[in-house]
């Protein structure tokens, strides 16, 4: 189990890619123009999670940052705190 979930508000997306840019062992385009969190399953509404280490955070933190939309969420499950 990770430390961290990251949600993705897929729908919201709006494929520019940045996220992807930055942090492209997690994250790709997807055929249909948005991005896509790898290894991630989907929640509800096309929102999807994944689960992170510390080790993964930084990357994953700086595409959630990068994103214009802010449709790339961070929580720490340890301190049940959103951070982004």
């Amino acid at each position: 189990m990770g430390k961290y979930s990251i949600q993705h508000d897929r729908p919201n997306c709006i494929g520019c890619g940045a996220c992807t840019a930055v942090c492209s062992d997690f994250w790709e385009m997807g055929g249909d123009g948005k991005s896509i969190l790898k290894g991630s399953k989907k929640i509800k509404d096309d929102w999807t999670e994944l689960e992170i280490d510390e080790k993964d955070f930084a990357c994953n933190n700086n595409a959630a940052q990068s994103c214009p939309v802010n449709v790339i969420h961070i929580t720490d499950k340890e301190k049940n705190k959103k951070l982004i």
